[in-house]
C-alpha cells in the first residue's frame, strides 16, 4: 500500500467502528500535502433545517413547527448574518465560522431532477447528470494529480466495498478484518423488523434472536443508536479522530470519504435531526483536532443528494426535495459568511411548488474547490466532471496566503 500499514491497529479500531455503525470509511493516497474529506450523507439532509432561513418571511407558514427559536432565545439558531442561522445542534461548526473556517452554502443541488435515494446518491457520487460513466469522481480526482512514484494501489478502503465516489480505474486497495464476514447485529436486526408482522416467522426469529442472547437493546430500531445503543454521532467521532491522525501522518492517506446514514426525516424531523447533527458536528470537530497543524492543508466537503420539501408533512417531518445546503470547511477556507443565492418561499418561487429551488449546481461548489486546494485547472475539472460546463467553478472558496 502506498503508506504504511504497520498502522495495522489504527485500521482495525477504523474497520471495528465502521462495521458497527452506520458510517463508512475509505481512504486514499495521493501526491499531495493537501487533504481533502468528502463527507456524503446518505438520506437527505434538510437544509433549511441545518441553515435555517429565519429572514424569509413565508418560512413560518410552511413548516411551523420545524423552525428553532430565534438567535438570543434559549436553544435559539447561531446567527450567521442576520437572514440565516445555523441549527443550534451544530456548536463546534459555528465555532468554525466564527474563525472563518466554515462556509455554509444554501440552495444547492446537483444537475440531476431525482427524488429517488439511491439515484441521486449514485449521481451525486459519479458526479453527473446520469448514469453513463463507471468512476466515481473522487477516483478521477486522483487520476489527475501529479506522476506517482509507485506502480502500486493509491489507497485503502476500510471496511466491505468501496464508495462509487472513490471507485474507477484509480487502483484502490481496500482492507477488512475477518471477522467482518460475521452479520452485524443491526442486520439480524433489519431482518427481525421486516418479519416483525408475520404471524409464523416473527415469533420464530425473535425467539431465536433471543436465544443467541440479542436482546432488545440491540435489536432496537431506534435511529439514534447504532447496533449495541452507541450513539451514531459518538461512532462517526472516533472514526473521524482516528482518520484525521491518518491524515496528518507523514506517510498517511490525504483523500478521506465517510458516508453517514440516518438523514431521511419523514416524521418528528425536529427531534430526529439532532442527533445525527449533533453527531456529525462533533465527528467535524475531531476531525479538526486530530489533523492538529494540518488543518490548514485540509478542505472537508459536506454534501447530501438532495433536500427536503419546504412545508412540513402531516407527522411533522419534511418529503423528498431538492435544494439543500452544503458545507465547505478547513484552515484555510474563506468562510465565516453564508454563500446562496436565495431563492425565496413563496409558493411561486418553490420548484414544483414544492422544494427550495437550486440556484447553483453542486459541481461548482466542488470544482472550486478541487480547483482552489488541489490546484486542478480548467482541462483537469471538466475531466472530473464531464458535461459540465455550464457549471463554472466557484472562486474565492480559500483564503490567498
Amino acid at each position: 500500500m502506498a503508506f504504511t500499514i504497520s498502522r495495522r491497529a489504527t485500521l482495525l479500531g477504523l474497520s471495528a467502528i465502521a462495521s458497527t455503525s452506520r458510517v463508512r470509511l475509505a481512504l486514499a493516497n495521493a501526491p499531495t500535502d493537501q487533504r481533502l474529506v468528502v463527507v456524503l450523507l446518505r438520506g437527505a439532509l434538510d437544509g433549511m433545517s441545518s441553515v435555517v432561513p429565519y429572514g424569509d418571511a413565508n418560512l413560518s407558514s410552511l413548516r411551523p413547527e420545524l423552525i428553532p427559536p430565534a438567535p438570543g432565545q434559549s436553544g435559539g439558531v447561531y446567527d450567521l448574518g442576520g437572514f440565516f442561522g445555523l441549527n443550534p445542534a451544530l456548536p463546534n461548526i459555528y465555532a468554525m465560522y466564527q474563525a472563518g473556517e466554515a462556509l455554509p452554502v444554501h440552495a444547492v443541488a446537483g444537475p440531476y431532477r431525482t427524488r429517488s435515494h439511491f439515484e441521486a446518491q449514485d449521481l451525486l457520487q459519479l458526479g453527473t447528470e446520469n448514469t453513463g460513466i463507471t468512476s466515481g469522481w473522487l477516483n478521477r480526482v486522483l487520476a489527475e494529480l501529479p506522476a506517482r512514484t509507485s506502480a502500486t494501489e493509491l489507497g485503502l478502503s476500510v471496511g466491505i466495498g468501496t464508495p462509487l465516489l472513490l471507485q474507477g480505474p484509480v487502483r484502490i486497495g481496500s482492507y477488512a478484518p475477518d471477522h467482518f464476514t460475521t452479520p452485524s447485529p443491526d442486520l439480524y436486526a433489519r431482518i427481525a423488523a421486516l418479519n416483525a408482522t408475520d404471524p409464523l416467522m416473527g415469533p420464530a426469529i425473535a425467539n431465536g434472536l433471543r436465544s443467541q442472547s440479542f436482546d432488545a437493546s440491540i435489536m432496537s430500531d431506534d435511529p439514534d443508536t447504532s447496533p449495541g445503543g452507541a450513539k451514531l454521532g459518538g461512532n462517526f467521532a472516533a472514526l473521524a479522530s482516528q482518520t484525521g491522525r491518518l491524515l496528518a501522518a507523514t506517510d498517511g492517506p490525504r483523500i478521506a470519504a465517510f458516508q453517514l446514514e440516518g438523514w431521511d426525516t419523514h416524521g418528528n424531523q425536529m427531534n430526529g435531526l439532532k442527533t445525527p447533527l449533533g453527531g456529525l458536528d462533533t465527528g467535524l470537530m475531531a476531525l479538526k483536532n486530530a489533523t492538529g497543524s494540518h488543518w490548514n492543508k485540509t478542505m472537508v466537503l459536506v454534501m447530501t443528494e438532495f433536500g427536503r420539501t419546504a412545508a412540513m408533512n402531516g407527522t411533522k417531518g419534511t418529503d423528498h426535495g431538492t435544494a439543500t445546503a452544503a458545507f465547505i470547511l478547513g484552515g484555510n477556507v474563506n468562510g465565516g459568511k453564508v454563500l446562496a443565492t436565495w431563492p425565496g418561499l413563496s409558493r411561486s418561487q418553490l420548484f414544483e411548488n414544492r422544494d427550495l429551488a437550486p440556484t447553483l449546481d453542486i459541481r461548482s461548489v466542488a470544482k472550486g474547490a478541487l480547483a482552489a486546494h488541489l490546484g486542478l485547472d480548467g482541462a483537469a475539472l471538466a475531466r472530473v466532471f464531464p458535461g459540465s460546463a455550464q457549471a463554472a467553478p466557484l472562486l474565492g472558496l480559500t483564503r490567498t496566503v
